[in-house]
This record gives C-alpha cells, sequence and structure tokens, in this order.
C-alpha cells in the first residue's frame, strides 16, 4: 500500500518485471513510477508499479548501509584496533560547531568534573554542503597542535539526513586515522553514525563523551591520597655509587 500524510492506494509488484535492489519495509520512503489499473475481482483502484527506489531517508539508509558493509570489510571497525583514552588528559580537542548547545554543555560537564582541563575547539560546520570537508579539517588541526591527547568530535541530535555529515566516508577515515583517540559523540542515544563505529570510543551524547574524557576532581584526590598512604618497600641492600 503506497500512503502520504492524507490518502493510500493499493499497489502491485510483480516479481518478474521489477528488480528490487533494496527490501521494502513498512514507513519506508520510496519514488514509484507504474500504471493506474482496475483490479477487476475485487473492482478495486491499484497502482503495478514498474519501477521503485527509496526516497530521502530511505535513500541515505541504502547508502549508510553500503558503506557501512565496504567499510567494515576493510577493518574500520575492528574492535582491536580501538585505542584507550588517556586517564588524565593534558588538554581536550573539540571538533563541533561554535554555535548553538553542544559547545556549551560540553564545557559545563568538563569544568564541573576538573575544573583546570584545557579545551580547543576546532569549530566547524556539522551539517550542510562543506561540513564534511571542515570535519575531516578540524581533526587534522588538533592532530598537529601537539596540544591535545583526546577528542571529541560530535553534535546534537537530528534526522538522518541532518547528521549525514558523520555518515560521509573522508570524515569516517579521518576519525579511523586519527593519531589522537576520538571520541564520538554523534546525536542522542538512538543515533548511531559510521563515524561512531570508527571511533576510539562512542558516546550516547555529548555531554557523556565530556565525562568519558575527563575524571572528576574528587575522584582524582581521592586517588592520590590512596597512593600517598601506601607503603612502599625499599630495598636496604644497595650500593652507593
Amino acid at each position: 500500500t503506497l500512503k502520504d500524510e492524507n490518502s493510500q492506494i493499493p499497489a502491485v509488484i510483480w516479481r518478474n518485471s521489477v528488480k528490487l535492489d533494496f527490501d521494502l519495509q513498512d514507513g519506508l520512503a520510496v519514488n514509484c513510477t507504474g500504471k493506474v489499473t482496475v483490479y477487476p475481482a475485487q473492482g478495486r483502484l491499484q497502482v503495478v508499479i514498474n519501477k521503485i527506489s527509496p526516497a530521502g531517508e530511505g535513500l541515505l539508509q541504502k547508502k549508510f548501509l553500503e558503506l557501512k558493509k565496504k567499510l567494515e570489510a576493510e577493518g574500520l571497525f575492528s574492535t582491536e584496533r580501538k585505542r584507550k583514552l588517556p586517564f588524565l588528559p593534558k588538554a581536550v580537542g573539540v571538533v563541533t560547531s561554535d554555535k548553538g548547545a553542544v559547545i556549551k554543555d560540553i564545557m559545563v560537564k568538563i569544568h564541573e568534573r576538573l575544573p583546570s582541563m584545557n579545551v580547543y575547539l576546532a569549530p566547524v560546520r556539522v551539517q550542510g554542503k562543506g561540513s564534511a570537508e571542515e570535519i575531516v579539517e578540524g581533526i587534522k588541526i588538533l592532530n598537529s597542535s601537539n596540544l591535545v591527547d583526546v577528542i571529541i568530535v560530535g553534535r546534537g541530535g537530528g534526522s538522518l539526513e541532518d547528521l549525514w555529515s558523520f555518515n560521509e566516508e573522508i570524515v569516517v577515515r579521518a576519525v579511523f586515522a586519527s593519531a589522537i583517540p576520538i571520541v564520538s559523540a554523534v546525536g542522542h542515544e538512538t543515533d548511531v553514525s559510521l563515524s561512531d563505529l570508527a571511533a576510539a570510543v562512542r558516546a550516547p551524547t555529548p555531554p557523556a563523551a565530556a565525562e568519558m574524557v575527563v575524571p572528576k576532581r574528587k575522584e582524582l584526590e581521592f586517588r592520590i591520597e590512596e597512593l600517598y598512604r601506601r607503603p612502599v618497600s625499599v630495598c636496604s641492600n644497595f650500593e652507593p655509587f
């Protein structure tokens, strides 16, 4: 059944006349061409489809799955190649927009946990034409800066189309190739981008990414106190130089 916001019409696809290279699912947006006919047995108006392809998010979803399969085969999502995040970074790099709530939320969360932590922002567009190239350049700049040893890459929530820059092949490859471990924080918890899969760590939200890269000050103080109180064994039979 083909539907829009206001109406619907039954449709038929004959197995031998239409080649499907994607899976039809309820709710999928499609572009169709066909011929309107009447099904005599029921006197029912219907469309006999002779061509059908995904449209809108359906087309993007198809592209997403194809690229995911390609990059997965190359090993870009392999868990064995992921690196651990530093326990206490010297500074944090962030690749996101300098406008909006994301950078503010990250800054608030980092300085709640460790007020002395330095944060370096590579401001980029996170949506629209040219945004993928800017994200790649932001990752490269922070890698060559020698200022940070962990990077957060991300943006706030949106549709698959809104988040698409983080599914672009050049961005996914830049995340994978980064010499500095990257935490990918794209969208909300239910959103999964290809950059998430290539990153060292995926965070469900940008504020959660901030929590992952910076320990709490009180936890650090407790750990230092614990180490300070730990007894140390000293070798007594050393010879002086």
